[in-house]
């Protein structure tokens, strides 16, 4: 298993030669975001995101039935792994800042926490599908940026995990 977030599951598989993520949707209870129909808005999301240009795993295959997304396998560490070695680098952010860039016209917002970019050869790439039309409160400058560093934020998120 990769990762387990608000929407679903991301294990690395592979089919004997090249590697994958397979995501399966969840429908656990999430006490701050409201979800309708998952695998719909991951497909749509996808197609928003990738219009815009956000570098971004490629979508291979959906399975709507069992709810599962076949996605590209970009290895290299998440941002917060670097967040947690004090090792996040200012390039980091300033590719963060061109993503916002040109999601910010386009009235779109993505899921800044820094468990969603994955970090290769010093490209940052938003690995989940997620995202919102714009609101200020929860852009990169006004919430993201809180979880970039060794902030109160991040280091409370870190200590509510490990109990």
């Amino acid at each position: 298993m990769l990762g387990h977030g608000k929407g679903g599951y991301s294990y690395l598989v592979t089919d004997g030669t090249n590697e994958y993520v397979l995501k399966q949707i969840h429908h656990e209870p999430c006490d701050y975001y409201q979800f309708g129909n998952k695998i719909e808005s991951e497909m749509k999301d996808y197609e928003r995101l990738k219009e815009i240009g956000i570098p971004m795993p490629e979508m291979f295959e959906v399975d709507i039935e069992k709810e599962r997304i076949l996605k590209e396998y970009i290895k290299g560490d998440t941002v917060f792994d670097y967040v947690l070695r004090n090792e996040v680098k200012p390039t980091f952010v300033e590719q963060m800042k061109e993503m916002c860039a040109v999601l910010y016209p386009v009235n779109t917002n993505i899921d800044y926490f820094p468990t969603n970019f994955v970090v290769q050869e010093d490209k940052l790439y938003y690995i989940d599908y997620e995202c919102n039309d714009y609101m200020e409160k929860w852009n990169f400058e006004n919430w993201g940026i809180k979880y970039w560093s060794q902030t109160k934020e991040f280091l409370e998120y870190v200590n509510k995990r490990k109990n």
